[in-house]
């Protein structure tokens, strides 16, 4: 057995070193590292390069929507396909994809064939493939290592990131100013091709199919479905935002407050962001111990109020030496609170549909930082730099409360595995095409007055899950003439769709279907009954058009 396939009980307790323990993850850890480094070299270099082709200030912004745009069109997309498709596969073309691209724009700036626009254009396509990539990367250091061991996975892999966000745009300014941009694109391609081997030489087990495949609109359909009925997942989306519109002060403003306010050079502002940089590379090692100390609410909340700080601090506080240290706290608490979010997203929804859930996430955490950056932008141009910054610090003030309303639930000890306990229904005079439809199952129980109060609220958990996992509409009626008789109903759009709910639901899933049939008195189990569409049949009621009726008289 693969080291990264232990189970659980076999793998001690966790630190944030034992990732590396598993030679995958490691290996994937450290071409990661390497692609990151070269994209952050590939940002610098870019944003020069457009700076010194042309005088339009206009062009030199749009590189950041260059940057940021394919992510808002294609993450959900990217999600669907990650669920639906090899992610091996995937990975290997998005990391290839990504390296052709860098590596010709390099040849057309060594060239000298390159416009200001090729440059936007590039940057767009690159921009397509991390947002492609993105979804799939996410959930696949959950197939690297145990579920106990995924939250310092995840932490570290946020190290990376950190790491090269630290050092990338150095060693990409100092090849700027000797070379040229186009070695940094190149070597920024070549950077892709070590993950693109990695995962090449990965022989991952394929995954188990149950059901009749998706399409790729119903699953885009079923990963928003998830989202809107899974109580946790919307809480942290919530918050999410909350959290990334206050952030994107700091990360929008900080320049100007080094450039207009502080009047120093752009050395500065580099510093400034290998202190944020190294904070969350500290912070890394700083939740190694203390993460049997506080759980991800307790760290979120933290989290919160030190960036309400640091917005202060931006708005009060002009000594450079003691902004250094903000920005190194700032590191620590950027790094727990993202940590804390995607590992709750990721530890919270089954295997079936965790890319799609993993881009909302990210979808909307990139909403935050953009309407909060252009936000807090207009803020500081109406009103003034330091009314921005304290109203975004009373922002994140505020928002600490959304846990009350939104607390980020534990998510280490669910069973996400499928329950797999319903048996297949009866059918007569053959298979069913899984295109036909619709269906209604109906669920007969037998339920004392008594009961009725406490069974009422747990089949309202049961009908959340049925709609969760593809049910169109659901619901509890009693008969009127035997009240003791109580059917629960949940209608299907196919029979395809029904069959792959009965694949959905979770072993966590089947403590709630069994508080629910506590309550059934009848003899045996409840009656479940199937209902297919009549075939060539209408199955929705249409009124007769005025002038037919006229014309029938």
């Amino acid at each position: 057995m693969p080291d990264s396939a232990l189970p659980p009980a076999a793998v001690p307790k966790a630190t944030l070193l034992t990732p590396f323990t598993y030679s995958l993850f490691r290996a994937i850890w450290i071409a990661g590292l390497v692609s990151n480094v070269g994209t952050w070299m590939q940002n610098v270099a870019g944003v020069w390069l457009v700076t010194t082709l042309t005088t339009s200030a206009l062009l030199v912004a749009l590189m950041q929507t260059a940057t940021s745009l394919p992510a808002f069109l294609l993450s959900m997309p990217a999600g669907a396909m990650a669920d639906m498709i090899d992610r091996r596969k995937l990975l290997l073309f998005t990391q290839g994809f990504m390296a052709i691209v860098a590596t010709i724009l390099g040849v057309l700036t060594l060239s000298g064939g390159i416009s200001a626009f090729g440059v936007l254009g590039f940057t767009f396509l690159l921009g397509m493939g991390a947002a492609l990539n993105a979804p799939i990367w996410q959930t696949v250091t959950t197939e690297l290592v145990p579920r106990p061991v995924l939250p310092f996975a995840i932490t570290l892999n946020g190290v990376s990131n950190n790491i090269a966000r630290a050092i990338g745009p150095a060693i990409g300014g100092a090849i700027i100013a000797y070379y040229s941009s186009g070695w940094v694109f190149i070597l920024n391609g070549v950077s892709f091709l070590g993950t693109w081997a990695v995962v090449f030489f990965w022989k991952r087990e394929a995954a188990e199919t149950s059901g009749p495949a998706e399409n790729f609109m119903g699953a885009l359909r079923a990963g928003m479905r998830y989202v809107q009925y899974s109580p946790a997942i919307y809480g942290v989306l919530v918050r999410t935002f909350a959290f990334s519109f206050g952030a994107a002060a700091m990360w929008g403003l900080v320049s100007v407050v080094i450039a207009r306010k502080l009047h120093l050079s752009s050395g500065h502002y580099g510093v400034m962001l290998s202190w944020l940089g190294a904070g969350a590379v500290t912070g890394a090692f700083l939740m190694g111990r203390a993460g049997s100390r506080l759980n991800f609410n307790q760290r979120v909340l933290l989290g919160v109020l030190a960036f309400a700080g640091t917005n202060l601090a931006l708005a009060l506080i002009t000594q450079i030496y003691i902004l250094y240290a903000v920005m190194f706290l700032s590191g620590i608490a950027w790094l727990m609170v993202m940590t804390s979010f995607s590992t709750t997203v990721q530890l919270s929804v089954p295997k079936w549909v965790q890319a799609r859930v993993i881009s909302v996430y990210m979808l909307v955490f990139q909403a935050g930082l953009s309407v909060g950056s252009l936000a807090w932008g207009e803020l500081a141009d109406h009103l003034s730099l330091d009314t921005s910054l304290l109203i975004a610090a009373g922002w994140m003030l505020a928002s600490a409360l959304l846990a009350v309303p939104f607390p980020m639930l534990s998510a280490e000890g669910l069973d996400l595995a499928p329950a797999e306990h319903w048996p297949d229904p009866t059918v007569e005079g053959g298979d069913i095409d899984p295109d036909d439809g619709p269906v209604v199952v109906m669920v007969e129980y037998c339920v004392e007055p008594a009961n009725w109060p406490a069974f009422r609220e747990a089949a309202e958990q049961l009908k959340r899950l049925r709609l969760r996992d593809g049910a169109l509409r659901a619901g509890v009626f009693s008969d009127l003439a035997r009240p003791t008789h109580i059917t629960e109903f949940f209608y299907v759009a196919t029979w395809g769709e029904h069959q792959r709910q009965h694949h959905r639901f979770t072993k966590e899933d089947l403590a709630v279907e069994t508080q629910v049939r506590r309550f059934h008195c009848g003899p045996g189990e409840p009656r479940v009954t199937h209902f297919l569409a009549f075939p060539n049949t209408s199955n929705v009621e249409m009124a007769t058009p005025l002038q037919n009726l006229e014309s029938q008289r």
